[in-house]
């Protein structure tokens, strides 16, 4: 039983809030592909 919630925020409208929403898009899925590989995730940029 997953015990996360996700929370809703307001879009962002902002080119730097646009930039960085995709760049942890990017790295959640790379992390998502790593854990399905059963590697360890790369943290960071």
């Amino acid at each position: 039983m997953s015990k996360t919630t996700a929370i809703a925020l307001a879009p962002s409208t902002t080119l730097l809030g646009r930039l960085l929403a995709t760049i942890d898009r990017l790295l959640m899925k790379s992390a998502e592909i790593s854990n399905r590989n059963g590697d360890l995730p790369r943290f960071g940029l």
